[in-house]
């Protein structure tokens, strides 16, 4: 009886652990998210009023796209950016969670003013990336462009939807 106990417990050992044989692992296949043009976007001299440069611009404007943003992309070409629409003038901050490269940030107030900048934002930081002062759109670019470009407090934009 204890032979038949022991055997039973035997078997009952050896379904377990061939139950638990590592299954290959499936690869899950996912869309490569591609930049869609929405729109074109202007930068001007506040002092003089001249064009600085013109990009095409994706517009973030619903709740999925301004949370989302620019994340699980590889990258974007230099005249390309996105460009986050609220509500309303507000504090907003950002973060680089799921950015796989490094974004300048204007944060631009309701008259189309440039308010601020944080500059060379570092892939896949989380750190909060704040506004400074109450604004109504946040343009994303390339890192380095506020710097060549020469952009400063009180520039303005221009923007359009196609």
């Amino acid at each position: 009886m204890k032979s038949l106990r022991l055997l039973a417990s035997l078997v009952v050992c050896l379904m377990i652990l061939s139950s638990c044989k590592d299954e290959p692992k499936k690869a899950i296949k996912t869309e490569k998210v591609v930049f869609q043009k929405e729109g074109e976007l202007s930068i001007f001299r506040q002092q003089t009023g001249s064009l600085i440069t013109t990009l095409d611009i994706e517009i973030a404007d619903n709740d999925y796209e301004t949370q989302t943003g620019l994340m699980y992309r590889s990258g974007m070409e230099e005249h390309q950016g996105m460009l986050f629409v609220f509500e309303s003038e507000a504090m907003h901050a950002f973060y680089m969670k799921n950015t796989e490269f490094p974004l300048d940030l204007l944060f631009i107030k309701e008259d189309l003013t440039i308010a601020s900048f944080q500059e060379n934002a570092q892939p896949f930081n989380e750190a909060s990336l704040s506004s400074k002062v109450p604004v109504k759109y946040v343009f994303e670019i390339n890192a380095g462009l506020v710097q060549q470009w020469g952009l400063q407090v009180g520039d303005r934009i221009e923007f359009k939807k196609s």
